[in-house]
């Protein structure tokens, strides 16, 4: 017991000497501690530089990353709207089309006038009719024998003059509506429209990431590219491989597509002809109803409208058709699309110290997608009174109906229609999933597509990228769930 107690002065002693030489040499140090904060300064200086140099890397990549989402945004938005303004003008075209040709026959039937041609056989009629009024036991019945003469002269002084503005216009306006109808001038606009728009969402694709790139801090142009969910570039081979999904079935040749624009364009073409009926023929139908003008107007040019239709152009002038597997899934996916930015990877700041561990360029994307807009709630007023009267329609030749002008109320602060209520409805907007519909719309989505992972792994074909000589991330191990699940857009 007395050697362990004893055991730690022993060692103590042992190293003793060793201590004392230890302090002779400090002794001999020099007394001045004069720059010794210098190195505690070169330290400092050194923790803080990298500090800085790593809080620049982080802004400096975080930077980068925003831009580079927000011009895959852009890149992706700009697009859609591009394909949407084709689908719009698709649309619109089409009624268009079916417009000129119920204006073709209304100047057809102002040129030849046979509505016109009737009336005096059935004026001259009810002038030798109108004696047997005289003997009618009834006093109503026997005005009319004095009445009916005077009144079928007025009608026939509306006809004369109706037919001789309506041939008027005719004259300057049927060659007109004919050669669009002969030469196909819309028909061949529509393809133009479906084969052009795609060409132009890619180049708004390209320039609105280009500006979004600059400056560009040392990495290059900043690249964009629009991609359809089949890992086709938007644009790049419209003949073969046409973005949007439509169809000319002038072209098609599944004889279905010609069968449904026939009969979409005839349905729509008559559905015009007889609204501009109706406003041209208002004044006969509301005081020129002996000589039945309106009637036989109608009849007429609905004969003529049947002669374009069925006999002249039964095969061409079609309306342009969307493509019919509306529900399946890929054809919802023939209106989705990727917009992709592409740039060249940050250089290092203090690349000794700090390093990117990728080797492939910087990618982001993002997807939009076309669609037929559902109806939205609107708060709508709803008048008690029915609304003002807007007047009495005198009808005329198209673009120049007249309006019999009501009189103003005594009180021109009153409220004609009556008290009213605030109600909440629907939207009057057409639902219909086709290319008569001109309310086509697009929105950004969550980037879920299909092929997601090949459209990011592969080079486009364009010469911006080429011209960049940029290195993509390899995704061949990657699925499109594993994408969706680590990327957070």
């Amino acid at each position: 017991m007395s050697i362990s107690r004893n055991r730690p002065w022993g060692i103590a002693r042992r190293f003793r000497p060793l201590w004392r030489r230890v302090c002779a040499r400090l002794s001999r140090l020099p007394a001045d501690s004069r720059g010794a904060i210098s190195l505690v300064a070169v330290f400092a200086v050194m923790l803080l530089t990298m500090l800085l140099g790593m809080v620049m890397n982080v802004g400096r990549q975080a930077d980068g990353k925003m831009r580079m989402q927000n011009a895959a945004d852009a890149v992706a938005y700009s697009g859609g709207v591009a394909l949407t303004r084709g689908m719009n003008t698709l649309a619109y075209t089409n009624h268009l089309l079916c417009e000129v040709f119920a204006m073709t026959a209304i100047m057809r039937e102002g040129r030849d006038a046979n509505a016109s041609a009737r009336i005096p056989e059935i004026v001259a009629a009810w002038k030798r009719e109108a004696p047997e009024f005289a003997s009618a036991p009834m006093d109503k019945f026997r005005v009319l024998a004095s009445a009916i003469p005077p009144k079928v002269d007025a009608e026939q002084q509306m006809v004369d003059a109706y037919a001789a503005w309506i041939a008027a216009l005719s004259d300057a306006t049927l060659p007109i509506f004919e050669m669009i109808l002969a030469e196909e001038l819309i028909p061949k606009y529509q393809r133009a429209v479906a084969a052009i728009f795609p060409e132009i969402a890619q180049m708004a694709a390209i320039e609105i990431a280009a500006r979004n790139g600059r400056p560009d801090h040392g990495r290059g142009p900043m690249i964009g590219v629009l991609w359809r969910t089949d890992v086709v570039p938007v644009g790049l081979d419209e003949t073969y491989q046409p973005t949007l999904p439509v169809v000319d079935p002038q072209m098609a040749p599944d004889p279905d597509y010609r069968t449904l624009a026939r009969r979409q364009r005839n349905n729509l073409a008559m559905t015009y002809l007889n609204t501009w009926n109706g406003i041209n023929m208002a004044g006969f139908d509301r005081v020129a109803t002996l000589t039945q003008f309106g009637q036989l107007w109608r009849s007429f040019t609905c004969g003529q409208l049947r002669k374009l239709l069925d006999e002249e152009y039964p095969e061409t002038n079609l309306v342009y058709q969307i493509h019919r597997e509306a529900r399946s899934p890929y054809f919802q996916d023939r209106f989705m699309f990727v917009g992709v930015v592409y740039w060249r990877k940050l250089p290092d700041m203090m690349p000794g110290v700090f390093r990117a561990p990728l080797a492939s360029d910087a990618v982001t994307y993002a997807q939009v997608r076309m669609f037929v807009p559902a109806p939205k709630l609107q708060w709508q007023h709803e008048s008690q009174g029915g609304g003002g009267n807007p007047g009495i329609s005198l009808g005329g030749v198209p673009g120049h109906s007249a309006m019999l002008v009501p009189d103003e109320p005594a009180d021109p602060t009153a409220n004609p229609g009556g008290p009213g209520r605030w109600v909440v409805r629907y939207e009057p907007v057409p639902t219909h999933w086709d290319l008569l519909n001109q309310h086509w719309t697009c929105q950004l989505v969550p980037a879920v597509g299909p092929n997601l992972s090949m459209i990011l792994g592969t080079s486009p074909p364009i010469a911006e990228f080429g011209a960049a000589n940029l290195r993509l991330p390899n995704t061949a191990a990657l699925d499109d769930r594993m994408i969706t699940n680590i990327s957070p857009h």
